[in-house]
């Protein structure tokens, strides 16, 4: 970020000193000096340097790399044509413009780079290490899964962990974006980057430095602004072929009317630098890359991390909007409202049977029932196995035990209860004894504040909102209808989330998941857009396209919005710069146009275009 600021801050002084010596050249020679003076082609020639200094370097950087011409050179060739034929003034002149057109597009790229940067407050590189009661300042690389730490009151939290000590109000702002501290406990989940505000706590290292969530995102920062949309790479393509084109044609212009006596040679080799000039694909160029940046921006000023252009082209195009539903729709905070075990067993055992399970598990009803039952059960530390998609199973002796959703279970002394929770919307975890229902666990998400208004302006864009749950179809058709969704899918194991989202690719189109959870991680990948909550887990942050920082629903309509002003943006500056340079060449056929207005009318497009490009930042 430093260095994108600094870089910043020397082109602008580039720019700046050039169009002084321009101003200065044009007063002395229209006062003092004539056209033709040292001092005045000194004063066009500096500006020249320092005007096109930026854009040259990084055109002949990537000539070498490419081992091809580009846009840059095309101008740099042109100005010093006009330099030749005794234009000084309009190479100066063209060069200053497109150096203005650059630090443009550079502030652009900043202004990007400071929004997405600023979605988080960099976690510290320093942390205080705890062990047998001494404290030792160490580099947070040095630490390992594993060590402790200690987290006074006001400090940041440098490590990804579990508070192994204590409790206290956190600030996870930098992380979820959400203002209001949240409650901690031991064994509660802490993240570098947030703040520590109430109690002093021990922190337990979980994950390696590079693994931290806050680390994480500065490389998909890093990630996104390099990430281009399909239309620009169309557009690179065919820029150095392009290039190729007008220097032939301009080279036409200059000799060939020569050869057969229609033009004398010094007008001839004029219009072949105004060609030159006008030919330049420059507003083209730039027609896509500031106005995906300046929206990646402000997307990102409302907490929504893009992870490049391509996706704001698929977002631009999206028909239908997949939710999954815990953690999505809902809080993501389940809690237990009842257990009902079957009197004919221990009721004691059956739920340390169950802590033990379920303290191994990943899943957020799972942590919700450790929680509950972590002062009512005890842990035996007995070998768990995970059932994928169904839940978890444990062997003592003789017997299995299951806590989850499992199929094809006898449940018929409980069904009356079971239904009722149900009917209540309340999520249902099986207990299973040899394959025979003892008892079950039911829970309750308290949908988001959001959720109505967000999937009512998804509608008002023509988009289909669709549910996409793991849960019982009762569950889910009450949390839907509670929610404005009319269309559910429940009962979805991980594999076949995937199936169904290709399934409504195929119905609707181009299709957008949003879920946080890693058995959601296959459907995000399918889906033509995937998005992942803030809150979400590793997996689904790395695979999502698009992060929802503060977990706010209402963001979906708002980025789509985005991405189609983004298009319409684009769509308005690629029709100008072509219709531009048409125009500007056809003139120049007819010897209508001069180098001068050529340099402002071509130049001046490419400021249009870019200033048009910029409007995406100011845009709701």
């Amino acid at each position: 970020m430093e260095n994108t600021k600094q870089k910043l801050n020397i082109e602008l002084i580039f720019v700046v000193s050039s169009i002084i010596l321009i101003v200065t050249a044009f007063i002395l020679q229209s006062t003092i000096l004539s056209s033709d003076d040292l001092i005045i082609l000194i004063l066009f020639a500096v500006s020249f340097v320092l005007g096109g200094f930026f854009k040259a370097y990084e055109g002949v950087v990537e000539t070498i790399e490419n081992k091809a011409l580009n846009v840059e050179i095309l101008m740099i060739l042109a100005a010093i044509s006009a330099f030749i034929v005794g234009n000084a003034a309009e190479g100066a002149l063209l060069i200053m413009i497109f150096g203005l057109s650059g630090l443009l597009e550079s502030y652009a790229h900043s202004k990007s780079t400071k929004e997405l940067t600023s979605l988080l407050n960099l976690s510290p590189d320093l942390a205080t290490k705890y062990e047998d009661g001494v404290e030792t300042v160490v580099s947070v690389n040095d630490l390992t899964i594993g060590d402790i730490v200690i987290v006074k009151v006001g400090d940041s939290i440098p490590v990804d962990g579990i508070i192994s000590r204590g409790n206290s109000s956190i600030n996870e702002a930098a992380i979820t974006g959400e203002s209001m501290p949240v409650s901690k406990k031991i064994n509660d989940k802490v993240y570098a980057g947030t703040f520590n505000l109430s109690s002093p706590i021990l922190v337990e290292i979980k994950s390696n430095p590079n693994e931290f969530v806050v680390n994480k995102i500065i490389d998909l920062v890093t990630d996104a602004q390099d990430n281009q949309g399909v239309k620009q790479t169309k557009i690179e393509k065919i820029e150095k072929w392009y290039v190729y084109i007008v220097i032939l044609l301009a080279l036409g212009f200059m000799f060939i009317p020569p050869l057969f006596g229609i033009l004398p040679f010094e007008e001839s080799f004029y219009r072949g630098t105004v060609v030159l000039v006008v030919g330049s694909p420059c507003a083209l160029m730039a027609s896509i890359a500031p106005s995906m940046l300046s929206t990646i921006s402000n997307a990102a000023r409302k907490r929504i991390l893009i992870k490049g252009g391509s996706h704001l082209e698929t977002l631009a195009g999206i028909k239908a909007v997949i939710f999954d539903k815990t953690g999505t729709i809902t809080k993501g905070e389940p809690s237990v409202v009842e257990v009902n075990i079957d009197s004919k067993y221990p009721k004691q055992d059956i739920l340390d049977v169950i802590y033990s399970m379920e303290k191994l598990s990943t899943h957020p009803l799972a942590y919700a029932i450790t929680s509950y039952l972590s002062d009512k059960a005890t842990y035996t530390g007995s070998k768990v196995i995970e059932v994928p998609g169904h839940g978890m199973e444990l062997k003592l002796g003789k017997d299995i035990y299951r806590v989850g959703r499992f199929e094809h279970i006898d449940a018929h002394f409980l069904s009356p209860q079971m239904l009722k929770s149900k009917s209540l919307g309340q999520s249902i975890v099986e207990i299973i004894l040899n394959d025979q229902l003892i008892g079950y666990i039911a829970l309750k998400d308290e949908l988001r504040p959001d959720i109505q208004k967000s999937i009512q302006s998804l509608k008002d864009l023509g988009i289909t909102p669709i549910l996409l749950t793991g849960d019982n179809q009762e569950t889910a058709t009450i949390i839907a209808k509670e929610a404005g969704i009319e269309q559910v899918i429940a009962g979805a194991l991980p594999h076949e989330k995937k199936n169904y989202v290709d399934q409504m690719k195929v119905k609707y189109g181009s299709v957008m998941m949003i879920g946080d959870g890693i058995n959601d991680a296959p459907a995000l990948a399918s889906a033509d857009c995937g998005a992942a909550m803030g809150s979400g887990t590793d997996l689904s942050l790395e695979t999502a396209d698009v992060i929802f920082m503060n977990n706010n629903l209402g963001n979906v309509s708002t980025l789509i919005k985005l991405a189609k002003a983004n298009q319409t943006i684009i769509y308005q500056n690629m029709i100008f710069s072509i219709s531009v340079i048409v125009i500007l060449l056809l003139t120049n056929v007819f010897g209508l146009i001069k180098l001068p207005l050529g340099v402002i009318a071509h130049e001046g497009s490419t400021i249009l275009v870019i200033l048009n490009s910029l409007r995406m930042l100011l845009k709701k």
